[in-house]
């Protein structure tokens, strides 16, 4: 068999644009290589934290396009560096869709909302999908038109005030987990209960996927998250060869 080179590493298959954070990423967290069965690759964008954390959050939730060259640049170095697919670190990167998708030539999926038409096909007509994002007063229409889900039902619940999700909205050093949990559950349960429609959850926020299994036993539906997209797109990328008996 001939093989080709060319490159220095081979073998990282998926790409990760993460920003530069100094909060915990525990496994299960898109920003932790643990998280995955498979090799991954990051590319780390500076300036995303210190004393400008909180206007550059604000500039990455509302879509502020002046951002959107660094991130080009960003997926670029990932395809020359190999990657077969390229991820980002948040959900409300779903603005950047078209353009980043645009900009190389493997596939792209910025934001776990693009499980959203799927998932409503999967549940039927007659229910909503529960989208659990970090700040649900930042995420609109249009992000739900980016991801391909204009006109779906959705029902919308938020970590706005959460006490857990503050490590991750001040960008703190330090995170507890146990409290991170109850206030997902808390949030997932009153989304529920308020929406008896909802057949399945979509979290928006890639740093909610460990607590995916904890959300799911609490309220009794499909948990999607990014690392299940991650997961999906993997096995299109990396194809296997069935062995089994005729």
């Amino acid at each position: 068999m001939r093989v080709r080179g060319g490159r220095a590493t081979y073998g990282e298959v998926l790409g990760i644009i993460v920003m530069e954070k100094q909060f915990p990423r525990v496994p299960g967290d898109v920003g932790n290589a643990s998280t995955y069965d498979f090799p991954v690759r990051f590319h780390v964008l500076k300036g995303f934290s210190g004393p400008e954390f909180a206007e550059m959050r604000r500039r990455v939730f509302e879509g502020d396009r002046t951002l959107l060259p660094v991130f080009v640049a960003a997926a670029q170095e990932l395809q020359a560096a190999g990657v077969r697919a390229i991820t980002t670190n948040c959900g409300f990167l779903i603005a950047f869709q078209e353009d980043l998708a645009a900009a190389v030539d493997v596939p792209v999926f910025t934001s776990s909302l693009m499980q959203v038409p799927l998932v409503h096909r999967l549940i039927g007509p007659r229910k909503k999908v529960g989208i659990i994002t970090a700040q649900a007063s930042a995420l609109g229409p249009r992000h739900l038109e980016a991801a391909g889900a204009a006109g779906v039902p959705v029902a919308v619940a938020g970590m706005d005030e959460a006490e857990g999700h503050r490590p991750l909205r001040e960008n703190l050093l330090e995170l507890d987990t146990e409290v991170m949990r109850r206030d997902l559950v808390d949030v997932a349960r009153r989304l529920v209960a308020r929406e008896p429609s909802v057949g399945a959850i979509v979290f928006e926020c890639a740093n909610h996927p460990p607590w995916s299994r904890d959300v799911q036993d609490a309220v009794g539906l499909p948990v999607f998250d990014l690392v299940t997209l991650c997961q999906w797109v993997y096995r299109a990328v990396v194809q296997r060869a069935y062995q089994g008996i005729m």
